[in-house]
């Protein structure tokens, strides 16, 4: 058979036996490091997120990369995440550096377009996710806000809003 199909059993066995030995070692990292590691509340986390993907499927697939030598870069991009979080919950200005605020794109009905070009968003997007709430319409919408992990958070203008959705997302209501 051909080596793109299949190679021999020996190869499969490895296989299974890595997957295995990765995912305990990777599990056991996980649980050590805490609930926040993979967490995706912004980018920075997404790209570490991906980064810890990939580490685990050179480790299961690669030849090349011994199991012992991706564990510890899985670990190091753990602890460096680890480290990362609790600087920015120490030091604003580290949080800042790494982290986005949330963004305002629309306030009380009305369209913030610079915030949209500043966002790159663009109005047809903006339309999708208000018709998909509740709001459904810009008029019937308190705010749309686009959160830090790039997902977008719209409050219906319902009159019981009194400006808890700007305050928690660190937005000036105006």
């Amino acid at each position: 058979m051909s080596d793109a199909i299949f190679d021999s059993f020996s190869g499969i066995g490895r296989m299974i036996i890595l997957a295995t030995m990765a995912y305990v070692a990777v599990v056991l990292i996980l649980r050590i490091s805490g609930k926040r590691t993979l967490s995706t509340l912004n980018a920075f986390d997404m790209i570490v997120t991906v980064a810890l993907g990939s580490t685990l499927a050179t480790a299961i697939l690669s030849r090349s990369t011994p199991l012992l030598e991706a564990l510890t870069a899985f670990a190091t991009l753990v602890g460096l995440q680890w480290i990362v979080a609790w600087l920015s919950i120490r030091s604003r200005g580290f949080a800042n550096m790494v982290r986005s605020e949330p963004a305002l794109l629309v306030r009380k009905g009305e369209i913030l377009h610079d915030a949209l070009r500043r966002q790159r968003v663009t109005e047809n997007e903006l339309m999708t996710v208000i018709r998909q709430s509740s709001a459904r319409a810009p008029e019937n919408t308190a705010a749309v806000i686009l959160e830090t992990d790039g997902s977008f958070s719209v409050v219906a203008e319902d009159g019981a809003d009194n400006g808890t959705a700007y305050a928690r997302a660190g937005l000036n209501r105006r």
